[in-house]
């Protein structure tokens, strides 16, 4: 209804007269398309993250908020260090990647995804928000300027961790995002493991892998890291679920 009026909540609680025509004849509309599983954020085309008001679009994984314990921690590792490079793997709308440099000005922050409507809402939200974020479109880290490698402080990313025989399962409302974004094979868990081999290579030494995991998955995705990471740890999100494992690279 907020978005239908063009106001905000206070503005709706202080209304007093009804709806013409044509607002009550759109506020049906995405009502319906609503109760049918449309995401709330592909009808309104704006989801806010950690003071970010970004837009989303169908095609593009829209940020949860969970995803924001994965920018505090992020941004922890980083901690003192002058003009931090960080890298934000599967950026879809660009939310961690533009968290991090709004909140780090000073850090050089590069964002990748192998989809390219990501890549093009990415460097739009960028562009809007006035925070100059390298949003590079390819498969994990492969796309990234070769002078970075060995020189990287962190590998961010919230990379698809559903599991095949759960992504069948969900509800219409998480399906309304893009397989890519959601699958992680077999397991749940397949990119995850590409990020814990190809990872090293990039990173310097003592640099870190924040990833974002299932509930489920802290044991299995701490297991992934151990062979080339140190000082491994597995976060809770808000609700006390196991949510982000990083480790240190050796």
């Amino acid at each position: 209804m907020e978005e239908v009026l063009g106001t905000d909540r206070a503005g709706l609680y202080a209304r007093n007269e009804g709806l013409s025509t044509a607002q009550s004849r759109a506020f049906g509309r995405v009502l319906c398309q609503r109760c049918a599983g449309v995401p709330l954020q592909h009808l309104t085309g704006r989801q806010a993250f950690r003071g970010l008001d970004l837009a989303v679009q169908p095609g593009v994984f829209v940020p949860r908020p969970e995803s924001e314990v994965l920018v505090q921690t992020a941004l922890e590792k980083v901690g003192a260090l002058e003009r931090p490079i960080v890298v934000d793997v599967g950026t879809g709308t660009g939310a961690i990647a533009l968290s991090i440099k709004q909140e780090r000005p000073d850090a050089v922050v590069f964002a990748t995804d192998l989809s390219s409507e990501a890549v093009a809402l990415a460097r739009s939200n960028a562009d809007r928000a006035g925070l100059d974020v390298t949003v590079i479109e390819g498969d994990l880290l492969s796309s990234l300027p070769s002078d970075l490698s060995r020189r990287i402080d962190v590998v961010v990313s919230n990379p698809p961790y559903v599991s095949t025989a759960e992504f069948a399962a969900l509800p219409a409302e998480v399906l309304a995002d893009p397989e890519l974004s959601l699958d992680g094979g077999a397991g749940g868990v397949q990119v995850i493991e590409r990020l814990a081999r190809e990872s090293p290579a990039w990173l310097r030494r003592g640099g870190f892998l924040v990833v974002e995991i299932g509930s489920e998955q802290g044991m299995e995705v701490s297991a992934l890291l151990s062979d080339r990471f140190e000082d491994v740890r597995v976060l809770p999100d808000l609700a006390g679920r196991d949510r982000v494992v990083a480790g240190r690279v050796r």
